[in-house]
Parts: C-alpha cells; structure tokens; sequence
C-alpha cells in the first residue's frame, strides 16, 4: 500500500552571496514563507511544520495563492526537498509531474522525447515502446512525431507532453498545475485522460487554481498559506473557507451533472 508521511518537518533556502537586506523584499512575493533574520545569511523559510499523512485512494488538492508553498510541498512530498527539521517517509514509486517540458529535448524527434520523457516518469524503455501508438493517437500530431521538437508550436508541445504524461501507471502521481495552451475540444479530450490517469494512480496530490478540475480529480484539501498548513479537509469545506463562497456555485449545469451534483442553492446541493 502507498503512503506518504510527515511529520513536523520545515524546508528553508539560504540565500548566499546577498548583497543587502533589500533581498527580502526582492522575493517576498514570490516565494512562500518568509525571511529570517537571526542569521548573516538570509534564509527563506519556504515551509514550516509540516505534519500530514497520506495513503493509498487519497486525492488530496493543494489550494493557496501564489507564493504560499504548494509547490515546495510538492517537491518534499515528492522526496526532492529534504527536510530540514522533522522527517518523511514515502513508501510507493512516485511520477511528479511539475512542469510539462522537462525531461523534453527540442533537438530530437517526437518519438525519441517520448521515450526519454517516459524514462524521466520512472517508466522502462519497453513499456514506453508500447504505449507510442496511443500516444500518437491522442496528441495528433501525426508526422510531426518525426520531427524535432523545435519545429513543434507551443500547442503541439503541450500535446505531446499531456500524451505522455497519461500514458504512465503511477503509484504516487505529483501533479502541479501546467496545463497550458492547446485549443478547447483538445483540452476537453486531455480532462478525461488526465482522469483516468487518476483513476489508475494509488494515491494523488494535486496543486492547481482551477475548482473545477480539483473537484472532479480531488476529494479532500490542504490550504497553504506562508508555507503553513492553514486547514485540511474536505475539499468542498477546504475551498469554501479559501475562496469566501461555495465551489459549486460558479459551475455550469453540464459540469454540475458530470459531478453529480443536481443543484446549488442556498449552499445545498446533494
């Protein structure tokens, strides 16, 4: 079974080298915590007392603004980052996905990005080699997948990558928020591929600011706010209290059905 624990753990970035303190506000809006100052060297304390546990069926949102440690988390979860204080344990084969273009060269073909990207995710060679039709398929980038990446659009780019991306098996899938621009009928198309993939992954961490996906893709939530665990929960209560309204009550009534939700009025809805 796959599992996922912390427990009062803290990630902190020394800033070497800084000239003068005029660095804090140089990076305080872009990075979550907040600066020490009891030290010659500025340290961003990007998180702080971390303590969750996490296992096998979990679909857990990260939600915050920008800047409030998301992605650190996602990087400690992962067992990037080590804890600088407290400690973590990570028992399954993790996939994180951070940003689509990594593990990607523009100077080689499709076909060969998909072997090395596939690699990357912690696939073999062989499986990959079984999964290039279906990937072919989905992306529809046809003789392209013969080509360099540098002659691919940013669009093409992004289907390719989403193509190999759902292709793998994951025990632990990582996933940050980097779904960029292809046109709307393909992105309808990735949604439900990007839900089987969390259909077939044991447990899923996923940081995003669109309600929609986290509600069709998430059923509990953590709240990050200055690289602090502000509230966990379920995802309705976890976004509510975030967001000042219901996460239901924006959506259209087609999204409604998809989640089988009849109604919201009043803040009820079954």
């Amino acid at each position: 079974m796959v599992s996922i624990d912390v427990w009062n753990a803290s990630v902190d970035f020394p800033i070497f080298d800084a000239k003068s303190r005029s660095l804090k506000k140089a990076v305080l809006g872009k990075v979550g915590g907040h600066i020490g100052t009891d030290t010659k060297i500025p340290v961003i304390e990007a998180l702080k007392d971390i303590t969750l546990s996490l296992h096998d069926g979990d679909r857990v949102a990260l939600v915050g603004h920008n800047g409030a440690g998301k992605s650190t988390l996602l990087r400690l979860l992962s067992g990037i980052y080590e804890p600088i204080t407290g400690g973590s344990k990570i028992v399954g084969k993790i996939a994180p996905v951070f940003d689509l273009g990594v593990g990607m060269d523009p100077e080689i073909s499709g076909i060969e990005n998909i072997m090395i990207r596939g690699l990357f995710l912690g696939m073999t060679r062989k499986q990959m080699e079984k999964r290039v039709d279906d990937i072919a398929e989905f992306s529809e980038l046809g003789d392209f997948l013969q080509m360099p990446l540098r002659a691919y659009s940013t669009g093409m780019r992004v289907r390719l990558a989403l193509g190999i991306v759902t292709s793998i098996d994951p025990e632990i899938l990582i996933l940050d928020e980097g779904i960029g621009a292809v046109d709307a009928a393909f992105m309808d198309k990735a949604r439900n591929r990007l839900i089987d993939l969390v259909k077939r992954s044991g447990l899923l961490v996923f940081a995003s600011h669109q309600d929609d996906l986290l509600l069709e893709l998430c059923n509990s939530a953590i709240w990050m706010d200055g690289g602090r665990m502000k509230m966990q929960g379920s995802l309705r209560e976890v976004l509510t209290a975030y967001k000042g309204r219901d996460p239901y009550e924006n959506l259209s009534p087609e999204m409604l059905a998809r989640l089988g939700v009849e109604q919201v009025a009043g803040g009820d809805s079954r």
